[in-house]
């Protein structure tokens, strides 16, 4: 049974992150809700992952503090699970022992009840060799879910899958989010995919948080005209255009059909 705790909440204060004389990031100040999913999008290069692995205490500011749930992050915490491009399994060990290793006291039921979430519960026995790029990820996931985290950090963790199977883990993802009340934060370099799947979305540009915007869609999402307006929003920022005037046209001609 999932813990009665929800999301966590984390909040960033006047945070800098150099690597020797490069400034990645800047002042950034930023509160994540308890239960929020945001995606994090921007160029190549911006320091969406270097921020992402501050959240994780992978890396240490350069000044400037991260707080989760009123705690400062220093070091890695057990609450929180990351999810990278790279499913990262051992291969001397089965499914269910990937799993195992993340939770408590390596309890089989536990990630048994994790591997059926992501529906993999047949594969328990098969070595990570054997699997396609997608069931990779569904254990990676397994595994993260195992250990009952209130916050997912997703550092690109569809870039390298198909179309159809990133879809498909989009979807999982979402669903159990939703079901489970964590707080998510993806870092994509996919507008469609932040608006597909996020509540809210931060783009970093110039080492700073340059558009902070709520995605107020119903889901399931589609890609309609509220969908596509939301898109080109982030992108035509990124591009230095404005949507808003294309959007009111657009509008108006669906009025008059």
């Amino acid at each position: 049974m999932r813990k009665e705790k929800k999301g966590t909440q984390i909040t960033i204060q006047n945070l800098f992150k150099q690597f020797g004389q490069t400034t990645v990031l800047q002042n950034i100040d930023l509160t994540i809700e308890q239960g929020e999913f945001v995606a994090i999008v921007g160029r190549s290069g911006c320091g969406k992952s270097t921020l992402l692995r501050l959240m994780a205490g992978l890396e240490a500011p350069s000044s400037g503090d991260v707080f989760v749930e009123g705690e400062k992050v220093a070091g890695y915490n057990p609450e929180t699970r990351v999810l990278f491009q790279e499913s990262r399994l051992l291969p001397w060990k089965t499914v269910l022992d990937n799993v195992r290793i993340c939770t408590e006291n390596k309890d089989k039921d536990q990630a048994i009840k994790a591997l059926t979430e992501v529906g993999l519960a047949e594969k328990e026995k098969e070595w990570p060799r054997v699997l396609s790029g997608g069931q990779k990820q569904r254990v990676a996931l397994a595994r993260a879910l195992a250990a009952d985290p209130s916050l997912l950090l997703l550092d690109e963790p569809l870039g390298a899958l198909d179309a159809l199977t990133r879809i498909e883990m989009q979807d999982l993802i979402e669903g159990l989010w939703s079901e489970q009340e964590f707080t998510a934060v993806l870092v994509t370099h996919d507008v469609a995919e932040a608006v597909a799947m996020a509540n809210r979305v931060l783009l970093i540009e110039d080492g700073h948080v340059a558009m902070d915007i709520h995605i107020p869609l119903a889901r399931p999402r589609i890609r309609d005209n509220d969908f596509v307006y939301f898109e080109r929003k982030i992108l035509d920022r990124v591009m230095g255009k404005n949507v808003e005037d294309e959007y009111k046209t657009v509008r108006k001609i669906e009025y008059l059909i």
